[in-house]
C-alpha cells in the first residue's frame, strides 16, 4: 500500500506542476488576444465604414480575453490548493505508513492495541486529503471547461472576423492578420487546457 500511495502522490506533484505550467502559457496567450483586440480596434477605427462590421467584433475579442484571464487567475488558486493538498497527503501517507509499520512490528506485544487508535486516525486523515483532492479536481475541471468554451467562442469570432475583414478594402490584410492571430491563440489555449484536463481526469475517479 505504501509504495502505491507514494507513487500516486509523486504523480500528483507532476500533474499539478504540469497544470501550472500550462496555465501560465494560457495566461500569456490570453493577454496576446487582448493586445490583438486593441490593435484590431485601432485598425477598424482608421478603416471607418469599410470595417464597420469589424468594430463590434473587436469588443467581443477583448471581452473574451479579459474573461479568460480572470478564469485562469481563479484556476491558479485551485492549482495552488491542489499542490498544498498533495503535500499534505504525502505527509499524512508517510505518517500512516510509519504507524502501519510500527503496528506490524508490535504484533503480540503488550502495548500492541494502543497502536490501533493512532493508526486509524492517520488513515482517516490521509483519506480526507484524498477526498478533498478529488473535490478540488472536479471544481478545477469545471473551470477548465469554461476556458475551453471561451476558446471555442474565440475561434467562431475569428471566423466571423475573416468575413468582415474581406470587405475592408486596403485594410483587409491587417484585419485578416488579427483574425488569424486570434484563431491561432484560441487553438493554443484549447490545446493547453486540454492537456490540463487529461492530467486531472486521471484523478477524478481514482
Amino acid at each position: 500500500m505504501s509504495l502505491n500511495m507514494n507513487n500516486q502522490t509523486k504523480s500528483q506533484f507532476v500533474a499539478v506542476a504540469s497544470i501550472t505550467s500550462e496555465l501560465s502559457a494560457v495566461m500569456v496567450v490570453a493577454k496576446e488576444i487582448s493586445l490583438a483586440a486593441a490593435n484590431a480596434k485601432a485598425i477598424a477605427f482608421r478603416a471607418g465604414d469599410k470595417a464597420k462590421g469589424f468594430q463590434p467584433i473587436t469588443d467581443f475579442i477583448n471581452e473574451l480575453a479579459k474573461e479568460t484571464i480572470e478564469l485562469v487567475t481563479s484556476i491558479n488558486v485551485y492549482a495552488l490548493s491542489l499542490y498544498q493538498l498533495t503535500v499534505n497527503e504525502y505527509r499524512k501517507t508517510v505518517a500512516y505508513n510509519k504507524f502501519e509499520q510500527v503496528t506490524k512490528m508490535s504484533e503480540g506485544a503488550a502495548y500492541a492495541q494502543s497502536m490501533q487508535a493512532p493508526l486509524a486516525h492517520a488513515q482517516l486523515s490521509m483519506q480526507l486529503c484524498q477526498r478533498q483532492f478529488k473535490r478540488d479536481v472536479k471544481q478545477l475541471l469545471d473551470q477548465l471547461e469554461a476556458v475551453m468554451h471561451h476558446a471555442r467562442a474565440a475561434r467562431v469570432i475569428a471566423a466571423n472576423s475573416r468575413i468582415e475583414a474581406s470587405q475592408a478594402g486596403e485594410y483587409l490584410q491587417s484585419l485578416q492578420a488579427v483574425a488569424e492571430s486570434v484563431d491561432k491563440a484560441a487553438h493554443t489555449i484549447h490545446d493547453n487546457v486540454q492537456r490540463c484536463r487529461i492530467a486531472l481526469s486521471l484523478y477524478r475517479n481514482s
